[in-house]
């Protein structure tokens, strides 16, 4: 379809995966809703004005809203780029597009074992509760750094091997590849809001401190964006975006505490350190790297390979979680396989 309608074919694939999706999931979802409620032994019938149903509407708003406002950032940053030269909004678009990968990867752990941690707070399990979001926390940074180091090793490859074709020029390729560089900084602390987020909302009561940390965070974003738009260009909306996200998540990490999940902040700290510097030192490697290939796809392929083997190396070399303990583990496997 995309001889005849161009750019209108793309949105109609989106649109036809939106709804084959729903499609796919629409069985199973038909399946639970008809499944007869069985109360477990001793619980209350409960009626439509009960004090559990009016916490439960109140916990779905509160969840709302803070995503609301989080999607607001993106209106704010497309409203920033709107005043600046033509391609500024496009390159700003691809460059989150692909930069926010790594970031998807990591937040799956944090929401497949999102289930664990509510039970575990049901049952009154605090310390399995806070081991789980520790260990979380810890394993969804390793992947968004390694993906961020990446990410910033093999820009500008990575975007000609991507986009850099039709009117996509190679002047458009550098200027993605820098924006993006500049945007992967902000992937930590995307990843910690949706982990915080998370664990700050798997608690059992109405909390509004997600919501309050996302506010400060987006007023931050606005106010970074609008001084730096005119002298930075696309480069300081992508500077504000990573700010903005980082307060977020140090609001919410400052957050955690004996009502939500009582968190050991200084040694997830010291983790995360390990895995910045580790992260940062591949980045370089893997950069120079990139740079001595001509080929687009072999230096991405090289580039990737070595921040791979840098990051977990130089991980080991810390001591930084989750190496030590895949370790362990592996040892642990040989010796009974033997």
């Amino acid at each position: 379809l995309a001889a005849p309608f161009g750019v209108r074919a793309a949105a109609a694939g989106v649109a036809v995966g939106g709804v084959l999706m729903v499609v796919v999931q629409a069985p199973s979802l038909w399946r639970q809703l008809r499944r007869p409620y069985r109360p477990g032994p001793g619980a209350a019938s409960a009626s439509a004005g009960s004090p559990d149903r009016t916490l439960q509407t109140a916990i779905i708003w509160t969840v709302l809203l803070f995503a609301l406002c989080r999607q607001s950032q993106v209106l704010i940053e497309r409203f920033l780029a709107s005043s600046l030269p033509a391609g500024a909004i496009s390159h700003l678009n691809y460059a989150q597009k692909v930069a926010q990968m790594p970031m998807a990867l990591s937040l799956m752990i944090c929401t497949v074992t999102f289930p664990v941690v509510a039970r575990a707070l049901a049952k009154g399990e605090t310390e399995r509760a806070r081991e789980r979001v520790e260990r979380d926390i810890v394993l969804a940074g390793c992947v968004v750094l390694l993906g961020a180091a990446a990410v910033v090793a093999a820009a500008p490859p990575l975007i000609e091997l991507l986009f850099q074709r039709g009117a996509f020029t190679a002047r458009d390729t550098a200027a993605t590849a820098s924006v993006m560089r500049v945007y992967a900084f902000g992937l930590l602390g995307h990843t910690l809001v949706g982990a915080l987020a998370r664990a700050h909302f798997s608690v059992a009561r109405t909390t509004w401190i997600p919501l309050y940390a996302m506010f400060v965070g987006v007023v931050a974003t606005a106010g970074i964006g609008f001084l730096t738009v005119g002298t930075w260009g696309v480069h300081g909306i992508a500077a504000a975006n990573a700010t903005g996200i980082c307060v977020t998540a140090l609001l919410l990490l400052r957050g955690m505490g004996p009502r939500t999940v009582p968190i050991r902040t200084r040694a997830l700290a010291g983790q995360l350190g390990r895995l910045l510097v580790a992260a940062g030192c591949a980045a370089v490697l893997g950069a120079l790297c990139a740079q001595r290939v001509a080929h687009p796809a072999l230096a991405v392929l090289a580039s990737f390979t070595v921040v791979t083997v840098s990051f977990v190396l130089i991980g080991l070399l810390l001591r930084a979680q989750p190496w030590p303990s895949a370790l362990r583990t592996v040892s642990r496997k040989l010796r009974h396989v033997r």
